[in-house]
């Protein structure tokens, strides 16, 4: 029931967000239902909306090292994932038109306030130009979300052979959860009640859950 619950509230996000012009009337009903959202988050750490080492064996990643990638990102630098060993990294896939990111990418935001300091590192990885043929008009739209919401770590521009690197990317979020070590702890699949991105935070950095 839980399930359903959030999983009807995602639902509820993605339909209420209709296109990029009108994102702020959006914002109001996105709000609302993130705090729906939080109402209920408490009763669902046992009821992970995703998937993690434990209740999906058959995601191939989990427990193994993730893919190196090497992406431009918005302001034309090339980042590597290599270049972030050491540190706990959370590679989110996402899309400025996907309502669900919209409500996770805040809680990213802070968190990489909260836990940079102990070596957590954000990776925002849009397939927004996946879904245009105008990759420059993809990027432009890109850019102005990330400074309209202010986001706080780098933002890459995926390409399709990261996407099948990481599974194909069937639904949007999908977030990778990677230890100091480079290997996949954890994966959530839609959007993940806040505190089980906690969580799995946690786990990453190895101060908590079953790392």
């Amino acid at each position: 029931m839980l399930l359903m619950m959030v999983t009807g509230l995602g639902l509820m996000i993605w339909a209420g967000v209709e296109n990029y012009s009108a994102r702020q009337q959006d914002d109001v009903k996105v709000q609302s239902l993130e705090a729906e959202l939080h109402q209920i988050e408490t009763q669902a750490d046992s009821a992970h909306v995703g998937t993690d080492a434990t209740q999906a064996p058959d995601t191939p990643l989990l427990g193994e090292q993730a893919p190196d990638f090497t992406l431009t990102s918005l302001d034309g630098k090339k980042i590597s994932l290599k270049s972030y060993r050491g540190k706990a990294v959370i590679v989110d896939f996402w899309a400025t038109w996907c309502g669900p990111c919209r409500v996770e990418i805040p809680w990213f935001e802070d968190f990489r306030q909260q836990y940079g300091p102990q070596g957590l590192a954000v990776l925002g990885v849009s397939t927004d130009q996946l879904d245009d043929s105008d990759t420059a008009k993809a990027h432009q739209v890109v850019t102005d979300f990330a400074k309209q919401i202010h986001m706080n770590y780098p933002v890459l521009m995926a390409t399709d052979s990261v996407e099948q690197q990481y599974g194909g990317i069937s639904a949007l979020p999908t977030t990778f959860f990677i230890n100091r070590s480079g290997q996949v702890v954890a994966s959530t699949i839609g959007l993940a009640p806040h505190s089980v991105i906690e969580a799995d935070i946690k786990k990453a950095l190895g101060t908590g859950g079953n790392a």
